[in-house]
């Protein structure tokens, strides 16, 4: 009785999701980089060096070969990416349980969603995509109402149809908020991004910004800011999703410690 009358004396707070996200990042910030950087910047980094290098430019057929190739090599990054999101969820959600927070454990719990994972993304492209081919509206109501299905699939093994019917579950009654707190991750994105260009432009100048575009080659500078925008940006974004599930399932099942003490109390 005690969780449920926590749970009905709460709201879901924006402010608490920001709070919990950058907390969970400034408590942990070598394992929370380091999983971004590791399974998610630098293999995408490597995979665009390489596909945009003189020699792979100017060496490789086109043709079916190269194709399969590139299609290999780009499903291996998504898989890398899949598991960097798997990973993050499991520290972020680890941390606010006051459980301490393993990059073993959490690159374990990943790699064992990669599959998963895989398979609702593709899901929820396709149902976002279908929604927004009716009106943008649709899809952008479909995508709020599903917002919570990766940390759900990776915390609760609920399958994905079980995960998109948890996120519609938690979503219900808030879903206002989470429509704002998106715009609010959209413009840190784009602040980031933002600040991204500003620096390769300070960093390579025009002219060689230009040239890596025309397929000559990226230079060092770069591929170094490239890898430190993409390890800030999935760090940052998926930890707030992560936040904002952990603020829905406390609001909706009470926090896990008041669970446990209800049982065991």
């Amino acid at each position: 009785m005690a969780t449920i009358a926590a749970a009905s004396d709460r709201r879901m707070s924006i402010g608490r999701v920001f709070n919990r996200a950058f907390a969970t990042i400034g408590a942990n910030p070598l394992t929370m980089f380091g999983i971004s950087f590791l399974f998610g910047a630098l293999p995408s980094v490597i995979l665009k060096a390489l596909l945009q290098s003189p020699r792979a430019t100017q060496t490789l057929p086109f043709d079916s070969t190269t194709l399969l190739l590139t299609a290999g090599v780009a499903l291996l990054t998504l898989a890398f990416n899949f598991l960097a999101q798997g990973a993050l969820v499991r520290a972020t959600v680890a941390y606010s349980d006051g459980q301490p927070v393993s990059f073993a454990e959490s690159a374990l719990a990943g790699l064992r969603k990669i599959l998963p994972l895989f398979g609702l993304a593709i899901l929820l492209g396709l149902i976002v995509i279908f929604g927004l081919a009716l009106l943008i509206v649709p899809g952008v109501i479909l995508y709020v109402i599903l917002s919570v299905a990766t940390p759900a699939l990776v915390e609760e093994n609920s399958g994905i149809f079980g995960a998109f019917g948890r996120s519609a579950a938690l979503t219900k009654g808030a879903r206002w908020n989470i429509f704002a707190l998106e715009l609010v991750v959209l413009v840190i994105y784009w602040i980031i991004s933002a600040v991204v260009g500003v620096l390769f432009l300070a960093l390579i100048g025009f002219q060689n910004l230009a040239n890596a575009a025309q397929g000559q080659g990226l230079s060092i500078g770069l591929i170094a800011v490239s890898a430190v925008s993409s390890t800030l940006v999935i760090t940052i974004i998926s930890t707030i999703q992560t936040s904002l599930y952990v603020e829905l399932r406390n609001w909706k099942d009470g926090p896990a410690a008041e669970a446990l003490t209800d049982i065991f109390g």
